[in-house]
């Protein structure tokens, strides 16, 4: 099979197109799967150049597997003794070892059955991006029907999530972007939209129960200003740039909340099946829609990861692997 592969760490140009092995099982609750789209993370490309404190068990000179992709959509060509629940042919979406490649394995833990009506590219788009909005909101900060969330960075691959898993929560949503993304993020249900070029959000005046922010470009006094009472400034990621830029800034917004407050939440997510069913009943009943930005022929991966890193993407960048992108019949 063809598979994307890097032999050191570097930007996404150490991405090179190689013929491989077809992967193997590592256990019985695995099963291959035909990739017929997958989707971009800043985790992809930050697995590229990891730092070398952070290189522990991934090969501290030289990565150990090379492979790199996670979020998939496609077909079951193969199922491993213990899987239950899946069989070959099923249509399924969510996260693979390796994705960006023409086969990959995933745990039957990490996948579920795709939207009938969804394509294999929307469906690509879903996996790591809706699940943290969704395990962020729903678990961690616990939206309730009625609250008032704000969506700092909402025109981004989680931000478009965000706001309609927020809305399907029963919440007030306001979005916080660029002028040329108003428009798109009002018709994904935010009922106000701050444009960060002409109006400061701490500075509306306007009060939060919850703050779901991708960015983390404000100071702690800012955000303790316009979040009420007892509410949570939810930190999903602290924007664009290298995990050696991001992690300063997290590390500084976790430290002062425990001195100055408010309250932070931080959280990795976890793709999970039932996440995954979860979203899927949203996206069948029409109350979450994936947004794609731009769709990147598997020859162009680096040049996908390179637009990511850029920041500019409104909603999901997404990879065309295999011929088949057409909702299941």
């Amino acid at each position: 099979m063809k598979a994307w592969i890097f032999a050191r760490y570097g930007p996404p140009d150490v991405l090179q197109l190689r013929e491989v092995p077809l992967p193997a099982f590592r256990d019985d609750h695995e099963m291959l799967v035909r990739v017929y789209a997958s989707s971009v993370n800043p985790a992809d490309r930050h697995n590229l150049n990891l730092p070398f404190i952070f290189r522990k068990g991934h090969g501290f000179l030289r990565p150990k597997t090379g492979r790199t992709g996670l979020d998939l959509a496609g077909r079951v060509e193969a199922v491993g003794a213990g899987v239950t629940g899946f069989r070959v042919g099923d249509e399924v979406f969510g996260v693979g070892a390796g994705a960006y490649a023409e086969y990959a394995i995933s745990d039957q833990v990490e996948v579920a059955l795709k939207p009938k009506a969804v394509t294999f590219e929307q469906a690509a788009a879903v996996p790591i991006a809706a699940v943290t909005a969704l395990q962020g909101l729903r678990d961690k900060a616990q939206v309730r029907p009625g609250q008032r969330v704000l969506i700092n960075g909402a025109s981004g691959g989680v931000g478009t999530f965000a706001v309609q898993i927020a809305r399907s929560l029963g919440a007030e949503v306001s979005a916080v972007c660029s002028t040329r993304n108003v428009e798109m993020v009002k018709s994904l249900g935010a009922v106000r939209v701050f444009d960060y070029s002409k109006e400061d959000f701490t500075q509306s005046g306007e009060h939060y129960d919850v703050i779901c922010d991708t960015q983390l470009n404000h100071a702690l006094s800012a955000y303790r200003r316009v979040l009420s009472p007892g509410g949570v400034l939810l930190a999903i990621g602290a924007g664009p740039g290298s995990i050696g830029r991001v992690l300063p800034r997290m590390l500084k917004t976790m430290m002062g909340s425990r001195i100055v407050g408010p309250k932070v939440k931080f959280f990795v997510a976890s793709v999970r099946t039932g996440d995954l069913v979860a979203l899927k009943e949203l996206m069948e009943a029409g109350k979450v829609v994936p947004a794609v930005d731009r769709r990147y022929p598997f020859n162009q991966v680096p040049d996908a990861l390179r637009y990511l890193i850029e920041g500019h993407a409104r909603g999901k960048v997404v990879i065309t692997v295999g011929e088949e992108n057409r909702p299941a019949s």
